[in-house]
This record gives C-alpha cells, sequence and structure tokens, in this order.
C-alpha cells in the first residue's frame, strides 16, 4: 500500500486512539501513538510527522500548550481534536495555530477528509513558497521564503493560519474574496455554513496589526461578499 505520510495522534482514550490509528493505516498513513501531553513535543521532533493529530484534553500538558509549543518549531498541519459545541476551544486552538480542528465524536470520512485538505493545502503554500521570494501590500512585507511578516521595519508574530490566510488577503488585495473561495484557498474545502474559523483569524489578524475590530480599514468585511484587503490602508 502506498504511503501518503506520516501522522502523530496524541490522543490519551486508549479505544478511540486504537481505532483512528487502525483506520489511518488502512487508508494508506503511517499512524504513530503518543497518551500524553508532555511527551507529543519530543515525539514531534524525534520522528517530523506530516501532520499531528492533536486532543485537547490530556494527561501532563493540555492540547493548546502542546500546540503553542510546537508552533515555535514545527510549521507543518496541527489538526486539534475539540469537544462537540466546545467553540471556546476551537477559536484558542486556531489562535495558537492550529491548522484546523474536527469536532468528536470523530467520524472516519470527515476526518480523513479534514487530513487530506490540511495537507494538500500545506503542500501548496510549500510550492508557492518557492516560487514568490516576497509580498508587499503598502507597508506590509510578507517574506514568503521565511514566512516572515513585517509592518512598517516591525516582525509581526502569525500562526500559519493567520499566515496562510495574510498572503491570500494579500496575494489579492483590493479584491473582495467570498466565504467559500477563502476557505477553499486556506483549508482545502468548501465552507460549510457553520465554520467560524475564518472569522476567528480574521479577528486576530485585525488585532495584530491594530485594525478597529468595529471600524477596520485594513481587513474589511464586505457583508453579504466576503472579505477585502485595503491595499492603501496598509
Amino acid at each position: 500500500m502506498e504511503n501518503y505520510g506520516t501522522i502523530l495522534l496524541v490522543e490519551d482514550d486508549t479505544s478511540l486512539a486504537q481505532w483512528v490509528a487502525e483506520y489511518l493505516n488502512n487508508q494508506g498513513y503511517q499512524t504513530q501513538v503518543c497518551s500524553r501531553g508532555d511527551l507529543a513535543i519530543s515525539e514531534v521532533k524525534k520522528i517530523n510527522p506530516d501532520l499531528v493529530l492533536l486532543d485537547i484534553m490530556l494527561p501532563g500538558l493540555d492540547g493548546i500548550s502542546v500546540c503553542r509549543a510546537l508552533r515555535q518549531f514545527f510549521q507543518k498541519p496541527i489538526l486539534m481534536m475539540t469537544a462537540k459545541d466546545e467553540e471556546m476551544d476551537e477559536v484558542i486552538g486556531l489562535e495558537v495555530g492550529a491548522s484546523d480542528y474536527i469536532i468528536k465524536p470523530v467520524r472516519p470520512r470527515a476526518l480523513l477528509a479534514r487530513i487530506k485538505s490540511a495537507l494538500r493545502t500545506n503542500a501548496d503554500v510549500t510550492i508557492a513558497t518557492n516560487e514568490t521570494a516576497s509580498l508587499n501590500v503598502g507597508k506590509l512585507t510578507i517574506e514568503t521564503d521565511s514566512r516572515k511578516v513585517i509592518l512598517d521595519s516591525k516582525e509581526i508574530q502569525v500562526s500559519t493560519s493567520e499566515y496562510l490566510l495574510l498572503t491570500f488577503l494579500a496575494e489579492n488585495a483590493g479584491k473582495v474574496l467570498s466565504r467559500d473561495a477563502v476557505f477553499k484557498a486556506t483549508k482545502g474545502r468548501e465552507y460549510d455554513g457553520l465554520d467560524r474559523s475564518v472569522d476567528v483569524l480574521i479577528s486576530a489578524l485585525r488585532k495584530k496589526f491594530n485594525d478597529d475590530p468595529q471600524n477596520p480599514e485594513k481587513i474589511k468585511t464586505i457583508w453579504g461578499k466576503g472579505y477585502l484587503m485595503v491595499p492603501s490602508a496598509w
């Protein structure tokens, strides 16, 4: 069977971890399991997986803290598993650098779809990075080789998900981008009508760039149409 990549599953529920690992292995992924948050960071350094599937509630160190620590050195996709209707977990996870999330109870096909889209999006970003040295919008510079974001000569720290969104907006500065277009470009899938992750990321970017959330000038929400990066505001 073809190997589509290595996945590190960080999950302390033994039965859940076993069936998820077996399912993913059957789908062509090489899956390794870690049952503690405080061991996950060293495990990632050891095996350098193509994707981390990370539960939030973990012994030793919670998933949010693990994700935050991983983002200091690991730029590949991190897919978080959150309890149903725990919206705050989703928001915090995205803010600390999660690529996407899936809500428990885990549905096999939905999980596989999220994994494939996260890996595909990451591959697309790598290709684009190799093609373009930097993007410039006003005083904003995005160095795509190093993934540095600079405004007025000051480096702004952004998560991987924020970087993907900001880059897509910058590539299309001056154009109104529909929610569907943003989801396809940054998540590798269509908008399902419920997912708030892009709204969370837009809000986080506005905060980092001092864009008034009540009256934003740099990244506008065009009601009923989508989002607009305003070149003259940068």
